[in-house]
């Protein structure tokens, strides 16, 4: 049966370089929610930017290829 433990710790043995520094009402330096969605609709957008980019790319060059 596992224990049940009340210790708020959560970091556990994490290593001290990867935990979170604490600031005065909890931890400081780290992304917030809306913050990560929009870092996901943004690497979307530069995702979707990128293979267009590419698509035209390979198109005129494709053209020139066959004389267009």
């Amino acid at each position: 049966m596992a224990k049940f433990s009340s210790d708020l710790d959560l970091t556990g043995d994490a290593p001290v370089r990867v935990r979170p520094r604490l600031g005065e009402w909890g931890p400081s330096l780290v992304p917030t929610t809306s913050r990560k969605k929009r870092v996901r609709v943004y690497s979307l957008a530069a995702l979707v930017v990128g293979l267009a980019a590419v698509t035209a790319l390979i198109t005129v060059f494709y053209r020139a290829v066959q004389g267009g």
